[in-house]
């Protein structure tokens, strides 16, 4: 066997990916080559590694015990690389977080400075919807969650970041008045919602419930950016986050409908398990966010309280 340490990382990448298209994207590669490289790898086993059925890749048993390993192998090779920058006097390592979908509008703002001040801090960065991302935690699989709505059936602790806004939003060509509306204007609004495990539509729907709105549900989306592009095109409404769609208001695509009781209101939190021991990289990036969260909110989000207004 001859395979390579880029083979194994691109093969580990296609497993969890289950899409040599994605897998393609997240490593900054071409299909082609991502293809490439995995039929090379593949060729040094008798066993297949994935199955191609329709369009969907499946990965095998075998693949699956093989991509154990390559992780493994991985984790080693990293552990050596920070073990050099450590002795040089360099803080380094894997520093993991998963961040629920609408929270990538914010969290980068709140790495960049740290991972500029420590280049040899590695990110791992998993976006996703919030069921999985209370998973990822429960599972210590990483070190850090971003949610808006806390998990209920985890004992964390958290740092809050900064405010989460929700406004009710619609396309452009719709007719408004001055006043703020009541909540009489949902009977007559058709509304988007995302999907279930969403914590966006969870908020929302806590919030129809307690105020027990008369709203009329049109259709369910499966992330922030259809909801906004269904908005858009003016098939309904929908109850979104101020901060996923600044360039839409910028840009007139979208526009927000005032209604009393708006916005509603919850809080960025960067959440980890509690008594989770950390390790010196994430105990620092802790520090980190202590003294520069507020100069960054000040920096970046200056905007956030002027719209809505």
């Amino acid at each position: 066997m001859n395979y390579t340490f880029h083979q194994l990382k691109i093969f580990l990448k296609v497993t969890q990916l289950k899409s040599i298209t994605k897998a393609a994207e997240e490593l900054h590669l071409t299909q082609p080559a991502v293809s490439i490289q995995l039929r090379n790898f593949q060729e040094q086993f008798e066993i297949p590694l994935t199955e191609v059925i329709g369009r969907q890749l499946y990965v095998t048993d075998f693949g699956t015990e093989i991509a154990k390993a390559a992780e493994k192998i991985l984790d080693e090779v990293y552990a050596i690389n920070y073990k050099t920058l450590a002795y040089k006097g360099q803080l380094a390592g894997r520093l993991k977080l998963s961040v629920v979908s609408t929270g990538k509008y914010i969290i980068p703002y709140f790495l960049s400075g740290f991972l500029k001040e420590h280049p040899g801090v590695e990110l791992v960065l998993d976006v996703t919807n919030r069921s999985k991302v209370i998973e990822s935690l429960e599972n210590n699989e990483v070190d850090f969650s971003l949610v808006s709505v806390l998990p209920d059936q985890l004992q964390v602790e958290r740092t809050e970041l900064m405010p989460n806004k929700l406004y009710l939003i619609g396309y452009k060509e719709h007719e408004l008045n001055n006043d703020a509306y009541d909540y009489n204007i949902f009977k007559e609004l058709p509304l988007i919602y995302r999907e279930p495990g969403s914590g966006t539509r969870q908020t929302m729907e806590k919030f129809i419930y307690k105020n027990l709105l008369p709203v009329r549900k049109k259709m369910e989306l499966t992330s922030n950016e259809a909801v906004k592009q269904a908005v858009i095109a003016g098939l309904g409404f929908s109850i979104m986050p101020l901060i996923g769609i600044k360039n839409e208001l910028i840009n007139g695509e979208l526009q927000i409908i005032k209604v009393e009781g708006f916005p509603i209101m919850s809080t960025w939190n960067l959440i980890w398990l509690k008594n989770k021991e950390f390790s010196p990289l994430a105990d620092a990036y802790l520090n980190y966010l202590d003294q520069h969260k507020k100069q960054i909110i000040s920096d970046k989000f200056s905007w956030y309280d002027e719209w809505g207004k």
